[in-house]
């Protein structure tokens, strides 16, 4: 019975809008960067890795406007870390550094801001399923805080205080759901097909802009559909997978009011490969190309996106996983 209560919440996690923290979806990748896997009892898993997002592409509604005088760049190091008290549960933290810049061109000049600095963190705790409906599936769900220990009052060069988008943090406390389901074939054990959502309900920054308003990021839902494999190529193990990502992104408020160009809809392809440097170490990368954007009113929207990193996995017991996809 208790099989059937887990996956109930984990389907109702997946059917509500998790992370967008800017008008024009650049922001912090912190949704795309939880969900470690759930190793043997008492395992260290230690995850470093560094993400840029190039958003070049300025869109009205789904069409794509014939102009490049906007740019944003945003470039991120991730850390995430997870213990594994037994073979069930688990917790995991992210830490995050970000720098953000945006420029406006404009008449032959060009109009540039840019922040760095500590974003929010995240510490999620995880419980698995196994054998759900076969011996071969798995559930997994999670649940915690994104705790808002990033600046929100940087400045500009001129000591004007910059918008929500470009602070490295949100100034808010929020909830996070997350769920995967995990199947493996019996003819292909190598070969992994998941089904990933998550969900963040967002707080309100109730010091923003020098105490004068509040600010609350839209709330967002993201889903996957994932396949990955593992072959052996020149004696080095590899593991390829491809990703099918949808996004929603609510409308940010600020005060009592909706914020306009801010939310929408985003399709994207996410090809992923990882490699087997050592028993222990695992190198990580993955792509992100646009399918279809709609975006609320005028938004710049992703151009390319591109992850990559080192995964330590430190057990007491040797490490029986077939599949080396790590991440998400």
């Amino acid at each position: 019975m208790y099989k059937f209560l887990f996956l109930a919440m984990a389907l109702v996690s997946s059917s509500f809008g998790l992370f967008a923290q800017t008008c024009c979806s650049g922001g912090i990748p912190i949704s795309n960067s939880i969900g470690l896997p759930i190793e043997n009892q008492g395992s260290w898993q230690f995850s470093l890795s560094y993400d840029y997002n190039n958003l070049n592409t300025l869109n009205s509604g789904s069409d794509r406007l014939d102009d490049d005088s906007r740019l944003r760049i945003t470039q991120s190091l991730l850390f995430n870390t997870g213990y594994t008290f037994t073979n069930n549960l688990s917790v995991e933290l992210l830490l995050t550094y970000v720098n953000q810049k945006r420029e406006i061109s404009q008449f032959g000049n060009v109009n540039s801001d840019e922040t760095y600095g500590i974003g929010d963190g995240v510490l999620l705790f995880k419980y698995n399923i196994n054998h759900l409906f076969s011996s071969n599936s798995t559930l997994r769900l999670g649940a915690g805080p994104k705790i808002p220990i990033g600046a929100t009052d940087l400045t500009n060069d001129a000591g004007i205080l910059l918008n929500a988008d470009l602070q490295p943090g949100s100034g808010a406390w929020d909830l996070i759901m997350w769920s995967s389901y995990l199947h493996s074939f019996s003819f292909r054990p190598s070969g992994t097909f998941s089904l990933t959502a998550l969900y963040r309900y967002t707080g309100t920054n109730d010091n923003y802009f020098n105490n004068t308003t509040t600010y609350t990021f839209g709330n967002e839902f993201q889903g996957f559909i994932n396949y990955t494999d593992q072959f052996l190529l020149f004696k080095t193990l590899i593991n390829p997978g491809v990703s099918l990502k949808y996004r929603w992104a609510g409308k940010d408020e600020i005060g009592e009011s909706s914020l306009e160009s801010t939310g929408g809809k985003w399709v994207t392809v996410v090809p992923s490969l990882n490699v087997r440097i050592s028993k222990k170490l695992l190198f990580i990368s993955k792509a992100e190309i646009p399918v279809y954007n709609y975006v609320e009113g005028t938004q710049l929207t992703p151009t390319f996106r591109f992850t990559a990193g080192l995964f330590l996995t430190l057990s007491k017991k040797k490490n029986e996983l077939l599949n080396l996809n790590k991440q998400i």
